[in-house]
């Protein structure tokens, strides 16, 4: 392998968690991509307007930014952790196969939540357990976790496309207008932001044709190993209800530290049991009680904020770009052909998915405050540029793969820099997803706004000035980095902290 021995081993030793950890990120990304494509054959189906369909959206965003506060509750335990998944997953699966029975956009909007709050809960666990279980060398498999994450968001549309409608899929008189505008309607359609749609003579009423059902179907029989592989986890740790027997000892984090003193190991194992380590990496509300923020310095606050505006900005800016590109590409001055168009999401997401693969090897030889760095920077070198180059169609789809490879990365890069930086004590992972989630939510429904008041010019003045922010709050957060305690010298490996909560019956690191 291209990795030493020492993360070698440490892969193998937890093989089976990992891929587990990684396949059912897929279903998230499998289940956060299907949407905008699918959503005007949904429209049909629920017999619904452009406006009341676009609340589906705005469901699934809300409640994925709840699921992603809400889901350390389950992080106390590993059995809490993997029941958590098993249900997540299972519940995707369940969506796919229940969408095509929702004729009601009230009755879909409700099953989209649902998906949103497992989507959510899926996002802080997979990330937190990886964090758990690698600590120093997470970086590398967080990587990894979230090109599955990327590769599910490319796999959707295309399983999808097949079976979208390519003329109004609502029979009724007078609708050849709009069905020669479908692929237009389709590709502009974006969270509460129905733009100038408006005048499109979309009917409401008539024979629905739509065979979007198949598509669903198909996703749900895709994601179904998933769940089984989250299943066969919690089998093989004893932590099934009817076959809880008691586990076998797995290494803990003491161990872990003293695993190149095979001497020591002996010592340990003769050892009584150790006190239960207070609860850390929690949900959201429960970092913010005042018993955790006891005889910390302002640097441990600062830390997570800026690492969290970070993420803000960057994820804010993936969720702005990919939903508005588009309609930034057909208005003038570049008024390119909607045909071509509609590439350029497939393309951002296609490079970010590739660049996600990319920085798997390259993470394990660089730190990830220097991959945050390369990547907030050539995010503002990227907008700068299609700015000055704002007549090149060209030098769009240039631009476009160009800033898809630079925000691959960004999360899992910050997320590992900033629990080094904490020594993986207070809460970091979950205050960065859900800044991540508030972002992507937030911004997008900002310049949307914006677009529709002042112009598609605008769409990249805001991305410059996201851009500009997110380099700002990176300094501050490497400024606070040297601020920060370090830890006393002489201690050896980092020991098991109240944020990592390992027991016995947790993974072996």
């Amino acid at each position: 392998m291209w990795w030493d021995e020492r993360v070698s081993a440490r892969f193998r030793r937890n093989l089976q968690p990992t891929l587990t950890y990684w396949s059912v990120f897929f279903s998230f990304g499998l289940c956060i991509a299907f949407l905008g494509p699918t959503l005007l054959d949904l429209r049909c189906q629920t017999q619904s307007s452009l406006s009341q369909i676009t609340w589906v959206f705005f469901s699934q965003q809300f409640c994925l930014l709840l699921g992603s506060c809400l889901g350390g509750v389950f992080k106390r335990t590993l059995a809490q952790s993997l029941l958590a998944l098993f249900a997540s997953s299972l519940a995707i699966s369940l969506v796919f196969a229940i969408i095509p029975l929702c004729h009601n956009v009230v009755l879909l909007a409700v099953v989209m939540a649902v998906a949103g709050l497992a989507m959510g809960c899926i996002d802080t666990i997979s990330n937190m357990q990886l964090v758990k279980i690698y600590q120093k060398d997470s970086a590398i498999f967080l990587q990894a976790l979230h090109f599955f994450v990327g590769f599910g968001a490319l796999l959707s549309p295309l399983i999808a496309d097949p079976f979208l409608s390519d003329t109004n899929c609502i029979l009724a008189n007078g609708t050849a207008n709009a069905s020669s505008n479908l692929p237009h309607i389709r590709k502009s359609l974006v969270p509460h932001h129905p733009g100038n749609l408006s005048h499109y003579d979309l009917p409401m009423k008539g024979m629905v044709v739509t065979r979007v059902s198949y598509a669903f179907w198909i996703m749900a029989l895709i994601n179904l190993p998933v769940p089984i592989a989250v299943f066969f986890l919690l089998y093989k740790e004893r932590m099934v209800p009817c076959f809880n027997g008691s586990s076998h000892p797995l290494l803990s984090a003491d161990e872990l530290a003293l695993e190149t003193r095979p001497g020591d190991k002996d010592e340990l194992s003769t050892a009584g049991p150790r006190p239960q380590p207070a609860a850390g990496h929690e949900d959201l509300f429960s970092c913010c009680q005042s018993k955790n923020f006891r005889g910390v310095s302002f640097t441990y606050f600062a830390v997570h904020i800026t690492g969290a505006l970070v993420l803000f900005m960057t994820d804010g800016i993936v969720g702005e770009y990919s939903g508005f590109v588009y309609s930034y590409a057909v208005e003038e001055p570049l008024a390119v052909v909607h045909k071509v168009a509609g590439y350029l999401p497939s393309l951002f997401w296609g490079f970010i998915t590739l660049g996600r693969l990319i920085s798997i090897p390259v993470s394990y030889r660089m730190k990830p405050a220097t991959m945050v760095f390369i990547n907030v920077v050539g995010v503002l070198i990227t907008f700068l540029l299609l700015l000055i180059f704002s007549s090149s169609v060209v030098f769009l789809f240039v631009g476009t793969a160009s800033l898809g490879l630079f925000l691959s990365s960004t999360f899992p890069s910050m997320l590992a820099y900033t629990e080094d930086i904490l020594q993986y004590k207070g809460c970091a992972t979950t205050v960065l997803v859900t800044g991540a989630g508030i972002g992507e939510m937030v911004l997008q429904l900002l310049v949307g706004s914006i677009i529709h008041d002042r112009g598609s010019y605008s769409f990249l003045v805001c991305g410059m000035i996201f851009g500009c922010l997110a380099f700002t709050f990176y300094a501050l957060l490497v400024f606070f980095h040297r601020m920060y305690p370090k830890p006393c010298p002489g201690k050896g490996a980092p020991a098991p902290s109240p944020a990592l909560g390992w027991e016995q019956g947790q993974h072996q690191p």
